[in-house]
């Protein structure tokens, strides 16, 4: 599989970006904002869900995603000292603003976990940044509990 680069610039846009990132894995020390460039990036473990899912072995890929036009970050249940510890990314979205194109992008984290950024617009760069890696673990999520 070749190496996914995509940009969105608007809300469909991050829902491709959005299910591409379902259940990559990151630590809270490859976050980061660049308040003066206005950019938070986060660097991920991506789970393959292009290549299928009825496969014996599975894929991760190392992915770089850039959020721009951010003007402040803000958590829920991260311990941002802890850089150490790991998140599991479930969903990108977004939500408008009062004034079009603002809103919020929210980065919604198993265990009830997020992160949220308040935007002027969407603008959000993903790209895989390494080759894969074979894993034997697919990511599942029960229901009904």
């Amino acid at each position: 599989m070749d190496s996914l680069k995509l940009i969105a610039l608007d809300e469909t846009d991050l829902a491709v970006i959005s299910a591409c990132l379902q259940d990559a894995v990151f630590k809270t020390g490859d976050t980061a904002f660049l308040a003066r460039d206005r950019i938070f990036t986060l660097e991920a473990n991506r789970f393959v869900w292009e290549e299928g899912s009825d496969k014996k072995s599975f894929e991760r890929r190392r992915s770089l995603i850039a959020f721009k036009q951010v003007q402040a970050v803000k958590s829920r249940g991260i311990d941002l000292k802890a850089d150490d510890t790991v998140h599991s990314l479930l969903a990108v979205t977004f939500s408008a603003g009062e004034e079009a194109p603002a809103g919020a992008i929210e980065l919604l984290l198993s265990g009830g976990g997020g992160i949220r950024l308040e935007v002027d617009c969407v603008e959000v760069q993903f790209a895989d940044i390494g080759g894969g890696w074979e894993t034997k673990f697919k990511p599942r999520h029960p229901v009904g509990v």
